[in-house]
């Protein structure tokens, strides 16, 4: 599959990014990871693996030849995530600007990531919670559908630009496809994209744009499992397994491990584990 080769270099530069959406300040009561895992083991492996129980029933088809893995970091990666969104006095990390047109965005010689998905899908909420050790950097989430209008660019350190892009679907802004579509075909310093879908209703037809686009124009993407707090065990399998089968026969820029995250980010621990 395509999306195999795409895993070095730019797999090992965004795997820190992906491990600290899942535990970033998952419980309100904890302000570090080294907090997370001082926890009892049972506890933080539930915390910072949210799917490995689910990973021994994720068996491949044979008859389908499925591949099927989520991500799973390990412990120096999530540590690694988090000196990465660590704001220091060395490490800036920052909101540079907005822009509803490619030619207004920021030049920067950083590599890109970029974050969409379907209006309500769970993305300001992460990217808030990777921002969470920079409390200065504002991440406004509305639980009204369609809050992001523009292009957002953030400064992650030396490392690399996050660009959190506008929701589609429901009340997706007119130039929508405009916009985005100019800035996945010309964007030169885009590595990765991160496609959001809601584990609780998985892809549906309006993805199709998203998807369409990054395989059009063959850029590296990951999907990325949100709410998975929100489904049940059985609920959450089918899911993982549909939209698996998904990537290895309708996809060839999707890299194959799924990557999960929760939405219950900022209650405290015995409510976002429940």
């Amino acid at each position: 599959m395509t999306a195999l080769g795409l895993r070095l270099p730019t797999g090992k530069l965004l795997e820190p990014l992906a491990a600290l959406g899942r535990v970033n300040r998952a419980c309100s009561t904890f302000q570090t990871f080294a907090e997370v895992l001082r926890l009892p083991t049972r506890q933080m492996t539930k915390l910072a693996f949210p799917l490995q129980e689910l990973q021994r029933q994720l068996t491949p088809d044979s008859r389908l030849d499925l591949h099927v893995k989520t991500f799973d970091p390990s412990l120096e990666d999530i540590s690694k995530a988090e000196s990465v969104f660590t704001a220091t006095g060395r490490n800036c990390i920052e909101y540079l600007s907005s822009a509803v047109r490619l030619d207004h965005a920021p030049d920067l010689p950083h590599p890109e990531v970029c974050f969409i998905g379907r209006s309500n899908v769970g993305k300001s909420s992460l990217i808030k919670a990777l921002f969470s050790l920079a409390p200065e950097v504002e991440v406004r989430v509305s639980k009204k559908p369609g809050h992001t209008k523009k292009m957002n660019f953030f400064k992650v350190g030396k490392y690399f630009t996050l660009v959190d892009m506008p929701g589609y679907g429901y009340r997706a802004p007119e130039d929508f496809v405009d916009m985005v579509e100019t800035y996945l075909k010309e964007r030169r310093n885009l590595m990765r994209t991160f496609l959001l879908v809601d584990s609780v209703v998985g892809i549906q037809k309006t993805d199709s744009i998203a998807i369409g686009m990054c395989e059009e124009f063959a850029l590296p993407y990951v999907m990325v499992l949100t709410k998975i707090d929100k489904s049940s065990r059985g609920h959450l399998l089918k899911q993982v397994l549909q939209i698996q089968k998904f990537v290895d026969t309708e996809t060839q820029g999707c890299f194959p491990q799924l990557f999960p995250v929760r939405l219950l980010l900022d209650l405290p621990c015995s409510l976002a584990q429940s």
